[in-house]
């Protein structure tokens, strides 16, 4: 059973539906989706939310016309700030990066600020827009969480329904601070139930995080029906719950998925890295 009611957002969706894709510029394709769906389960409230952070999402499959009608690539990142009214449904985003195929640009200017100006409005928040060349990007460096990989810990597991309750801190004095990281993080589409992959990593000042526990309650997403962004939320607000770090930032990046990935950050961290470079599974 869902936290909240999804009936009314179903209906209004593409995902799970027979799509029909224009390849002419859509701005209406696009659909939101409330963030306060789930925080309000969560206990959070938009005006006084325990974090801050962006949803990071990369765009591989970005290509329109230049005004002689010449076909035009680029990679797209796009920040979606953590404070934003909505969520932007990933479907409706790829239906509507691929109404720009057969549309006449002027220049790349034009093309960042009609990206720009749209997912603002969908979003209700502040978005930022970015297009890089592939020149830019060839040879990009794959690169790996900083932290502690936690999965190769010997341990027998049976369940695998969501569990807050498997969190738990180590019987310590001792205050740390250290990130923790895992690659075992799969939960589910809220409405479709297809799989989502990602790797996550904790970062956190406090009495030391089981790790032992930490594993087991990543684990226990395996069949949990949730949006990226609301389950890198779950997370945090789980952790605050159960081991109430000084400070904690919780930062997943997904795999891609008709491509686009999602890579959600929640922090209250004085101070965070926000890597953007692609994980080898990205």
């Amino acid at each position: 059973m869902q936290p909240y009611d999804i009936e009314p957002l179903i209906t209004n969706l593409p995902l799970g539906k027979t799509t029909n894709y224009i390849d002419h510029y859509d701005n209406t394709l696009l659909k939101a989706v409330p963030r306060q769906l789930n925080r309000q389960p969560l206990g959070l409230s938009s005006d006084n939310l325990p974090f801050t952070g962006s949803d990071l999402w990369n765009a591989y499959e970005l290509s329109w016309l230049n005004n002689k009608g010449l076909p035009q690539v680029a990679m797209g990142e796009i920040i979606v700030n953590a404070e934003s009214i909505n969520l932007i449904e990933s479907k409706s985003f790829k239906l509507y990066l691929n109404s720009f195929n057969q549309t006449r640009f002027d220049n790349w200017q034009h093309v960042t600020q009609c990206l720009q100006n749209d997912l603002t409005q969908c979003a209700k928040g502040n978005v930022s827009v970015q297009l890089y060349p592939l020149h830019n990007i060839e040879g990009q460096k794959i690169v790996s969480f900083e932290g502690t990989c936690i999965d190769n810990l010997d341990i027998e597991i049976n369940d695998y329904h969501y569990r807050p309750t498997l969190l738990s801190t180590v019987n310590s004095t001792t205050i740390v601070e250290e990130k923790l990281v895992s690659h075992l993080l799969k939960s589910n589409c809220l409405i479709t139930h297809q799989p989502d992959w990602g790797s996550i990593q904790i970062h956190y000042r406090g009495n030391p995080i089981d790790r032992v526990a930490l594993l087991r309650y990543l684990v226990s997403f395996r069949h949990h029906n949730e949006f990226h962004e609301q389950c890198v939320e779950r997370i945090y607000s789980d952790i605050q719950h159960y081991c109430q770090p000084e400070w904690l930032t919780v930062y997943a990046r997904y795999t891609r998925r008709g491509g686009l990935d999602i890579n959600p950050l929640r922090t209250n961290c004085p101070y965070y890295t926000h890597i953007k470079q692609r994980l080898a599974r990205q």
